[in-house]
């Protein structure tokens, strides 16, 4: 019974929108395996075996239109269950304990469904201008590809400087890992391998537009409901490098005016139009803007102790000192130890309180 409680009280506690989706995977791809090996499946004209029933085939979809969601759910291989059953439970696990269990299953139901509709639409657009059947008969889309990028898009915006370790040898900032996921895939697609890998393409677009402006954000304790993060540091154009902002800038810019006339997202107060210009804040509130100002006086804080102007002597110098104010100095009693205050340590404190107030008054304001 001692081996048994620690799983069950691990799923037990497993928030219900990760426990739903881990049961659904693991089904899904089991159902796929047994099919496979009770030979039901079906042969495409390329010869590759396919369960369009489970998985989306863009030639049958309209007659399984119910693949659109289940083929998210099935991994073909035992390396990619593995590989999702490692990475995504645990990370909607932390996702759901911030947003709550209703806006965990949205963001999961609309980026899978999205991207394989848009998946959908550019494999038939493929098959009619090279009229090639290999784009609707030979692909066989699948697996969780486009939610791993969804959930890395939503760990940038929450913690996009925090360092990790892929592999355990490669150090990197999580707001690189989307756009490394995202160039792993065009690599692959140039090869050859579009299916499924053209999949993370539209799933870091989807994933990053509905936390832009779909997303409820807001609401606790009776505050203000507001719908997406507009903030600039999580702008369409910082997914590029810096000689790329002004093109995909005005790009970008022309995309949103349109999707604003067809009232597909709504206009934010802080960007007058402009889907790269205007600041708002991140959710939060007023605590989180204290809490970020804090932190970059305290940054300020380190840099000062750490590189003090000394002189050789290691007293601190002052520039107004003078000859005359040696016997003054002299004339004092000493101070008793653990009374000493660094000066610069005492300034930038202030500092650090009068910025958290600003941020207050802004946000009160």
């Amino acid at each position: 019974m001692a081996v048994l409680s620690s799983p069950l009280q691990w799923i037990s506690s497993t928030p219900p929108a990760t426990r739903t989706f881990t049961a659904l995977l693991i089904t899904t791809s089991g159902i796929y395996y047994w099919l496979q090996w009770r030979q039901f499946q079906e042969t495409s004209p390329t010869g590759q075996l396919q369960v369009p029933y489970l998985t989306l085939v863009p030639g049958t979809s309209w007659i399984y239109p119910w693949t659109l969601l289940t083929s998210s759910f099935v991994e073909k291989t035992v390396i990619e269950l593995a590989f999702s059953l490692i990475c995504l439970p645990v990370s909607l696990r932390y996702l759901e304990r911030l947003w709550g269990t209703t806006e965990t299953f949205k963001f999961i139901g609309v980026t899978l469904i999205v991207s394989n509709i848009i998946t959908l639409i550019v494999s038939w657009f493929e098959y009619f201008v090279l009229g090639m059947e290999l784009f609707i008969y030979g692909m066989e889309y699948h697996g969780q590809m486009a939610l791993q990028t969804g959930v890395l898009v939503a760990f940038t915006q929450m913690i996009p400087e925090h360092q990790v370790q892929v592999f355990g040898i490669i150090k990197m900032r999580v707001k690189r890992l989307p756009m490394a996921y995202v160039t792993f895939s065009t690599i692959m697609c140039f090869v050859g391998f579009q299916d499924p890998f053209i999949i993370i393409q539209f799933g870091w677009l989807v994933a990053w537009f509905y936390l832009r402006f779909y997303k409820r954000t807001g609401g606790e304790a009776g505050g203000p409901v507001e719908w997406g993060d507009r903030s600039e540091t999580f702008a369409f154009i910082y997914w590029f490098p810096p000689f790329l902002h002004y093109p995909i800038g005005i790009a970008s810019n022309i995309v949103y005016n349109l999707a604003l006339r067809l009232k597909l997202v709504m206009p934010h107060s802080g960007s007058a139009g402009d889907l790269e210009g205007g600041y708002s804040a991140l959710p939060g509130g007023a605590r989180a803007e204290a809490e970020r100002r804090r932190a970059l006086a305290l940054k300020a804080l380190d840099q000062r102790l750490a590189n003090p102007a000394t002189n050789p002597g290691g007293a601190v110098s002052s520039p107004t000192s003078g000859p005359s104010d040696a016997p003054e100095a002299r004339s004092q009693p000493p101070r008793q130890p653990g009374h000493h205050k660094s000066p610069s340590k005492t300034k930038v404190s202030h500092e650090i309180e009068s910025e958290g107030d600003i941020g207050v008054a802004e946000k009160a304001a």
